[in-house]
C-alpha cells in the first residue's frame, strides 16, 4: 500500500508540475499577444480579430489548466498546502514563499479575468487600470515556477523557463519602446473630406485595446 501511495503521490506531483510549466508558457503567450495587439506588432498576415480571438482562447484554456494545476497540488498527500492557500497568499505551511507567489499570481490574474468579463459595465478606463495587473501577475507566476520545484537541472524545464522569460521580456521592452515613441500611429485631427451632404463622416469605431 505504501508503494502504491508513493506512486500516486509522484504521479500527482508530475501532473501538477507539468501543468504548471505549460501554464507558464500559456501565460507568457497571452502577455505577448496582448502586447502585440496594443503595439500593433502582430504579424501583418494575421487580422486583428484573429489575434484577439487567440488571446482570449488561450486565456480561457489557461484558466482550465490552472484548476488542474491547483487541484493536483492540493491533493498530493506528501505535501501540506491547504485549500486556504489557493486564495490567501503565503498561507501554505509548505514552501510558503513559493506557493504564496503562485497564489498572488492567481489573485492578480483572477482580477484581470473578472474585469475583462465585466468590461462593458466597468468602462474602458477602469478595465485598463486593472488590466495592468497582468504585468505584476506574470513575474509572480514566473518566480513561483522557479522556486516551487527542484528540477531546474532538467534541460526541457530550463528551456520552458528561459524561453518564457525571453518572450515576455522582449514584449515588455517593445511595449515600453512603443510607449516612448507614442505607440502605434493613430489618425490625427487633420482635415477630412466632406460627405455628399456637406457633413464630415462619423469616425469609425475603434477596436478593443489589449495590454
Amino acid at each position: 500500500m505504501g508503494a502504491v501511495a508513493a506512486a500516486g503521490s509522484q504521479n500527482l506531483w508530475f501532473l501538477s508540475r507539468g501543468s504548471g510549466l505549460v501554464l507558464l508558457a500559456l501565460f507568457s503567450a497571452v502577455v505577448v499577444l496582448g502586447v502585440a495587439m496594443r503595439t500593433g506588432s502582430a504579424p501583418g498576415r494575421w487580422p486583428r480579430f484573429a489575434v484577439a480571438e487567440l488571446h482570449r482562447t488561450l486565456s480561457l484554456f489557461a484558466v482550465a489548466l490552472l484548476v488542474l494545476h491547483v487541484v493536483t497540488a492540493i491533493l498530493d498527500p506528501f505535501v501540506t498546502i491547504g485549500w486556504a492557500a489557493t486564495l490567501l497568499p503565503f498561507a501554505s505551511p509548505y514552501r510558503t514563499l513559493a506557493i504564496g507567489l503562485g497564489t498572488l499570481a492567481v489573485d492578480l490574474g483572477g482580477a484581470v479575468l473578472l474585469t475583462s468579463l465585466l468590461r462593458q459595465r466597468l468602462g474602458q478606463r477602469a478595465w485598463r487600470a486593472v488590466h495592468w495587473l497582468a504585468y505584476l501577475a506574470w513575474p509572480a507566476a514566473f518566480l513561483h515556477s522557479l522556486t516551487a520545484g527542484n528540477d531546474l537541472g532538467v534541460w526541457w524545464v530550463a528551456l520552458v523557463e528561459v524561453a518564457s522569460a525571453a518572450a515576455v521580456a522582449t514584449a515588455v521592452l517593445a511595449r515600453l519602446f512603443g510607449r516612448g515613441r507614442g505607440g502605434p500611429p493613430e489618425p490625427g485631427p487633420g482635415p477630412r473630406r466632406l460627405g455628399r451632404d456637406g457633413q464630415r463622416p462619423a469616425p469609425a469605431p475603434s477596436g478593443a485595446s489589449a495590454l
